[in-house]
């Protein structure tokens, strides 16, 4: 009964002495990982470190791809995007791209955005850029390639770090880390991961309102609730659908306003007499304002 007992003893001290290691072993990680993400943002600070991730597998034919290649460069040149750009606490973005399929890859290094001009100069090299072959929709891959290789060399403090994920359908790629898994671990190092769900509609169905990010004014369809469970991540996180890639520019817009500003679209929930209700409205004009100029330019 004593060497029975003895043994357990022994089992549970292995065992405690495994979660202490583990637990150091966790602390030391991420001490190592925020010294390199220090060091390696030695530039001038800004408000936001944005990495726009398009998907272009075998579904994104070269119209589709021109659509989104198109979309962003109008939403950089958009007049309420730039104000947003210019009038944060530090008067400028980093703004880099990532086009991802069977693999990732850094399209557009980082630029750096603190006036129109530079904003109409990085429109110009997203227009440029080559079309990248690839097959399936490997999410969970791009993911764990921005998180290892693309946010621990931001080249400046960034206020905040977003990714904003696109592409017109879930992950096909079976991985062997699932797509919430690597986002969570974008979360835990302080990415918001936000979503932008290309939803084809069928033939015949008209365009949604500029007003469409707000909740009530849509409904939900599959990959709209794939992407909330599995892509959106990260303080003030969220998800905007476009309603097929002819909707990818108006959606683009709103959403850099959006990720810009800080100011996520208000929940369903949120009340008309909040303390922060002015601010979204003022958010939700220069939101509106982009659509408006989206679809002025599709005429």
């Amino acid at each position: 009964m004593g060497s029975m007992l003895q043994r357990s003893r022994s089992k549970t001290g292995r065992a405690g002495l495994r979660n202490i290691l583990a637990a150091v072993a966790v602390t030391l990680f991420s001490a190592l990982y925020g010294a390199g993400l220090a060091a390696a943002q030695g530039g001038e600070a800004v408000d936001t470190a944005l990495i726009v991730a398009v998907d272009v597998s075998n579904s994104v034919d070269d119209n589709r791809y021109r659509l989104q290649m198109e979309g962003i460069a109008q939403a950089l040149e958009d007049p309420a995007v730039i104000e947003g750009i210019i009038g944060g606490a530090k008067g400028g973005i980093l703004f880099s791209m990532v086009t991802w399929a069977d693999r990732p890859k850094f399209t557009l290094p980082w630029m750096r955005i603190t006036n129109a001009e530079e904003a109409r100069a990085t429109a110009a090299r997203v227009r440029k850029l080559p079309r990248q072959d690839g097959e399936f929709t490997c999410m969970a891959r791009m993911m764990r390639n921005v998180s290892d290789k693309i946010v621990p060399q931001v080249p400046a403090q960034a206020t905040k770090i977003v990714l904003d994920v696109s592409g017109d359908g879930p992950d096909n790629c079976n991985a062997e880390e699932p797509v919430d898994v690597a986002r969570d671990e974008l979360v835990k190092w302080g990415v918001t991961v936000n979503g932008l769900p290309i939803l084809e509609r069928a033939q015949g169905q008209s365009a949604p309102p500029v007003e469409s990010y707000l909740p009530q004014q849509r409904g939900t369809s599959p990959l709209e609730d794939w992407y909330r469970k599995n892509v959106k991540g990260g303080p003030g996180s969220f998800v905007l659908p476009a309603n097929g890639y002819k909707d990818f520019g108006r959606a683009i817009r709103q959403k850099f306003v959006l990720e810009i500003s800080g100011i996520s679209p208000p929940s369903d929930g949120q009340s008309a007499h909040s303390s922060s209700t002015l601010a979204v409205v003022q958010r939700q004009r220069l939101i509106v304002q982009s659509g408006f100029a989206a679809a002025q330019r599709a005429k």
